[in-house]
């Protein structure tokens, strides 16, 4: 449990790490389906506050509808980060494998976000010297690969053993800002393209509920100044899946 320990803590240090980019990543949607009309929903949070709301809702046994959402409300001495996005997607999802326990889903989707990042400095007697002032909106388009397994190992806590499942998702997202003001200035808009590789395990409580914990990272592409990979995935949160066909 030691490495695990340390994993854990690596990833909360670079969610904690403070950074200027426009772009905040959200948290994939992996919703695992697996039959016609099952629905899944997640709630996750970051460290730093960030909260994340996804859903999808299977119309076919191999065809899918996404959600997404994103809050953060961050008010610090400092710095204040407000964030806002929202994305709506579809897909194909399919099992396979011996038991039909491991699961392809591939989405795509578009988005749109706004941000908002306030950052003071002060003197050595706390005497504010300077502010400045970032308020963007941007569009996006995403594409995203999930590979999960529904695979059970066993993690006893507490004296209780509980399954988890693992999975990965690959998101390239494209994102360009749009009305990109600093200070109140109007800057020239910035565009990138973000790889975000992302890993989660899943503890099963019921048939239904899931805890979930995310972690993973984001490239970007191209050199850019504010709209630049400065973010990562750090997330805890629950998922619930309904309507899904019992085994036979």
């Amino acid at each position: 449990m030691t490495k695990y320990f340390y994993l854990i803590l690596a990833f909360a240090m670079l969610a904690l790490s403070s950074c200027s980019s426009i772009y905040m990543p959200s948290v994939p949607n992996t919703p695992m389906l697996t039959t016609q009309g099952e629905i899944a929903a997640g709630a996750h949070i970051s460290l730093k506050g960030n909260a994340n709301f996804n859903s999808a809702y299977a119309i076919s046994n191999h065809f899918a509808v996404l959600a997404n959402g994103a809050y953060l409300n961050n008010e610090a001495t400092k710095k204040d980060i407000k964030h806002k996005m929202i994305e709506f997607g579809a897909g194909y999802f399919d099992t396979f494998g011996p038991d039909n326990n491991r699961i392809l889903e591939i989405y795509a989707g578009v988005g749109s976000g706004k941000s908002h990042r306030l950052f003071r400095e002060f003197d050595e007697q706390k005497i504010l010297l300077s502010t400045d002032l970032y308020d963007s909106k941007y569009d996006k388009q995403f594409i995203q690969v999930n590979y999960s397994s529904k695979k059970k190992d066993k993690l006893r806590l507490f004296g209780v053993n509980f399954a988890l499942n693992y999975g990965t998702a690959l998101r390239m997202s494209f994102v360009k800002t749009n009305d990109f003001f600093r200070n109140g200035v109007k800057q020239p808009n910035e565009d990138n393209v973000f790889l975000e590789p992302v890993f989660f395990t899943r503890m099963i409580l019921s048939d239904e509920v899931q805890l979930q914990y995310t972690s993973g990272s984001n490239f970007g592409l191209k050199n850019r100044k504010f709209l630049n990979a400065g973010n990562s995935v750090f997330s805890v949160g629950a998922v619930v899946n309904l309507g899904r066909a019992k085994k036979k």
